[in-house]
């Protein structure tokens, strides 16, 4: 259940407890996000200079892969070396509730509950990307909150599950040869977003047919530069851990060398503007202007829906080239 809000709480005192790397003002800070807060916006320009600090590592891959097993054992990893890690686990949303319906924070291993590391379950509220668009703010509190491994966690089932590659600075696919995941990673897209494919339970029959497999259809790239790696483990058992946690960080290193960090990081901004844009555009054409009883309007007069829909267009540009405004 996401944190209740202060009613006496204001920008310049939670902006505070941000820079004193309070858990409970990063809460607090999420919660203004989820629930659009008038004020969620100066907060977020007030760190604007700060957020890129932290590493950004999403990590995907279809449903009973060990997502949230993997993603628990490279948490404890990062914390034990010293680093401060957070979790943002986005799943989809419950169409009654809208809340997140796997629940990722439950099943997360206890040991790391128990320490500092930040951890949030967060609903997709119908992203059909796979994070709600209020991930990425979450993720800038958790960098100006002094975290400085941001993990991105999402279920990928299928074409639209892309948002997780342009949210993050690596991306990680999670496979497991238990449920022909090579045939669903061909089907979903998802050899076109990792930067690092892991094959998970490689205690299973199966896992290096898988790997091969995979390492085949990444040779079918356009490209054969930066070529991802492809590593089998057992997060549940531990094995092959310290693999995967050094592929990451040669993928990191890699990309800052290339400059393709910097070019990720400046697409992921151009990315947010343009969702953001857009989602808010569409929600405001269709409720605020009337657009939707103007379309049953015209499909009740019997024209067809793409002619309404390009009529709804004409519309709109019309009003922003007279007004200059919707209103």
């Amino acid at each position: 259940m996401a944190p209740s809000l202060r009613s006496d709480e204001t920008c310049t005192s939670l902006e505070a407890g941000l820079r004193a790397g309070e858990i409970g003002a990063l809460a607090r800070a999420i919660s203004w996000a989820e629930n659009q807060h008038a004020d969620v916006m100066p907060l977020l320009n007030a760190f604007q200079s700060q957020v890129g600090r932290a590493w950004r590592t999403g990590v995907t891959g279809p449903p009973g892969a060990g997502k949230s097993t993997l993603v628990d054992a490279l948490v404890r990893s990062w914390y034990a070396s010293g680093k401060k890690p957070a979790l943002l686990a986005v799943d989809p949303s419950s169409p009654l509730t809208g809340g997140a319906l796997l629940g990722d924070r439950v099943r997360l291993d206890r040991s790391v509950e128990e320490t500092d590391v930040y951890v949030r379950s967060m609903a997709n509220r119908g992203s059909l990307g796979g994070l709600s668009r209020v991930a990425g703010m979450a993720a800038d509190f958790c960098d100006a909150a002094g975290y400085d491994e941001i993990i991105l966690e999402t279920v990928g089932v299928g074409q639209a599950e892309v948002d997780i590659a342009s949210a993050s600075d690596v991306t990680v696919v999670i496979l497991t040869p238990a449920s022909g995941d090579g045939v669903q990673a061909m089907k979903a897209g998802l050899m076109e977003i990792g930067d690092v494919f892991v094959v998970n339970k490689a205690d299973l029959d199966g896992a290096d047919r898988l790997k091969h497999e995979i390492e085949t259809m990444l040779e079918l790239r356009a490209s054969q530069e930066n070529l991802p790696e492809v590593l089998t483990c057992s997060a549940l058992q531990g094995v092959g851990m310290d693999e995967v946690v050094q592929a990451i960080e040669r993928r990191r290193q890699t990309e800052e060398a290339s400059g393709l960090l910097k070019t990720r990081r400046e697409q992921r901004a151009m990315d947010r503007v343009q969702r953001l844009v857009r989602d808010d555009l569409r929600q405001r054409v269709w409720s605020e202007v009337g657009m939707a009883e103007t379309a049953r309007t015209l499909l009740a007069d019997g024209q067809h829906p793409d002619c309404v829909a390009q009529d709804l267009i004409r519309q709109v540009f019309h009003a922003l080239k007279t007004q200059g405004d919707f209103s």
